[in-house]
């Protein structure tokens, strides 16, 4: 059986300042999720749409090789 203490049993009491900054950043980490929500999901969204345009794009004709020298040389 774990030991219980006081903190576990009863929450501090934030100052007013600790309980501001805890607001600011937990909408300060609310909306940087969202941004990521929406970033992800954009990129996802130009990345299927870059690969059906690049599938709808003929492939271009191959380059022939280069022939080289017998002996070997540039």
């Amino acid at each position: 059986m774990a030991k219980t203490t006081h903190d576990d049993l009863f929450k501090p009491n934030l100052t007013k300042t600790e309980s501001k900054a805890e607001t600011v950043a937990r909408v300060a980490r609310s909306l940087i999720n969202q941004e990521t929500v929406r970033r992800d999901a954009k990129t996802a969204r130009l990345r299927e749409a870059r690969l059906a345009r690049d599938a709808a794009l003929p492939l271009p004709p191959a380059k022939p090789a280069r022939a080289t020298s017998a002996r070997g040389g540039k």
